[in-house]
């Protein structure tokens, strides 16, 4: 499944922030851009994982181009992770 994440610009005093946006609560960061998608990734497998062990359903990712319309994120860079889920 490819996933759209939004990373929020690193900072002097702050890492690159993730984010899933179509998995709720979904996060993640690094020091690093690669850093960044690689704790995205891992934090959307975990979250995924948590989900279907307890019985919920996974959403559907939206299209890239509709996360990048949001206004929440703006200023952000975007990219697909992935993800390959053990269940």
């Amino acid at each position: 499944m490819d996933s759209p994440i939004a990373i929020e610009p690193a900072t002097d005093i702050a890492a690159y922030g993730v984010v899933v946006p179509d998995l709720p609560g979904c996060f993640s960061a690094g020091d690093s851009l690669e850093e960044a998608f690689a704790g995205g990734k891992e934090a959307a497998v975990a979250w995924i994982g948590a989900t279907l062990d307890a019985g919920e359903t996974v959403p559907a990712p939206r299209p890239l181009d509709a996360v990048r319309g949001n206004t929440e994120y703006a200023g952000w860079t975007f990219g697909i992770i992935t993800i390959r889920p053990s269940h």
